[in-house]
């Protein structure tokens, strides 16, 4: 599987979110953006034509940056921080509100031009894919940049692969050269230009794991290549030791995985403030609704149906909660999963505040291997059940 014959690819586009935003806003290029503000941060036409921009010093609420751009990135702003943290560091950045509509319409045209180059396509995530290259007759330099070549003229934006015998290398090399970059790299390349890096690099070891390897003095994938798998198997269990050590060595066996079918379908939401269970009601109840119906659209959308209905709630203090229930037919029915979601919810002690609510849908079959479903239009949700949230005194 990981002879130099099998060419898999990693193809992430570069900043995704920001970048579309500026062919939308050219004016922007250059200057340090921030996606990841609410809708009234969208920008304002003046009476001048001109657009008024929104800056992070004007953020107030909990709110986290989805992305920013290489020039945010230059001032310490990067994905995943709070925004207010964000605007200490770049208080005059502009930000814009994310807007997902938009980005999933790029990362279908993306990815669509893609698909007429090969068909060996592995989706995980609506800004990266994974390729297999091995059957195509093309060297791997002018196949690169076919590849790169289709996605700029599909979508006027750049992107950046990395192409290895395996995922995890393609995964690794995809980022190394960012942006526009192109990085092919085969087993005898690992130790100069793998080894070097970060073990933060390796797609698998989170937060806590790199951690745990500084504090025995592992900081390198070289470090790690030349850790003892016994000294590893103590400190990590024998299944994460083993996986650490062929991963420092630039070894995976994973196939290429296409055409997979979801196993579930989400959405959730973070409030820009704690909301109390009693006293927020209203605008909790409204939150779950929503979810609801988008959870509902998404599934009749993709061509699914569930049966079981779960929630996720996660508290001021942090502590996340799951509940679930298994129907005894498939739904793709709003009032049904919030019918269903609502008696989930009753089974929680609601006596903290929330700073999270979500709703899941899960045991997925298509409609069409399904008898008729009811679906209900979204309107009909306002003959739903009263608010599962306990009513204030």
């Amino acid at each position: 599987m990981n002879t130099p014959s099998r060419r898999i690819a990693h193809l992430d586009m570069d900043a995704f979110y920001a970048s579309v935003e500026l062919l939308r806003y050219p004016e922007l290029r250059g200057l340090p953006v921030v996606i990841g503000g609410r809708m009234d941060h969208r920008p304002v036409r003046l009476a001048d034509g001109s657009l008024h921009f929104s800056r992070l010093h004007e953020y107030a609420g909990r709110g986290v940056i989805t992305t920013s751009t290489y020039e945010a990135r230059a001032a310490g702003v990067f994905s995943g921080m709070g925004v207010m943290k964000a605007a200490r560091l770049a208080p005059h950045a502009i930000l814009l509100p994310v807007d997902f509509e938009i980005y999933r319409h790029y990362s279908r045209l993306f990815k669509t031009a893609v698909a007429r180059i090969t068909t060996q396509i592995e989706d995980t995530g609506v800004d990266e894919i994974y390729m297999d290259l091995s059957d195509l007759p093309d060297d791997t330099p002018t196949l690169a940049q076919r590849i790169k070549q289709a996605v700029r003229d599909a979508t006027g934006l750049s992107c950046s692969i990395g192409i290895t015998p395996n995922k995890l290398l393609s995964k690794i090399c995809s980022d190394l050269e960012k942006p526009d970059g192109l990085t092919i790299l085969g087993m005898p390349d690992i130790p100069n230009r793998i080894w070097p890096l970060s073990v933060r690099k390796i797609n698998g070891i989170g937060p806590k794991a790199t951690q745990k390897l500084a504090s025995l003095g592992i900081t390198t994938i070289a470090e790690l290549a030349q850790a003892e798998l016994n000294f590893l198997q103590i400190h990590f269990g024998r299944s994460y030791a083993i996986w650490l050590s062929e991963a420092s060595h630039g070894i995976d066996t994973r196939p290429l995985i296409s055409n997979t079918e979801p196993k579930s379908i989400s959405r959730e939401t973070t409030f820009e403030r704690d909301l109390h269970p009693r006293y927020d009601r209203p605008a909790l109840s409204e939150f779950f609704t929503a979810l609801c119906k988008r959870v509902a659209a998404d599934l009749q959308k993709k061509g699914y149906a569930g049966r079981t209905i779960g929630i996720k709630l996660r508290f001021e203090d942090f502590h996340t909660v799951t509940r679930d229930v298994t129907l005894a037919t498939h739904t793709a029915d709003p009032i049904s999963i919030r019918r269903a979601a609502g008696e989930c919810l009753k089974r929680v002690p609601l006596k903290k505040k929330l700073r999270l609510l979500g709703v899941r849908v899960s045991a997925l079959a298509t409609i069409h291997s399904l008898p008729t479903l009811n679906t209900s239009p979204q309107q009909e949700l306002l003959l739903a059940p009263c608010s599962p949230f306990p009513a204030s005194e």
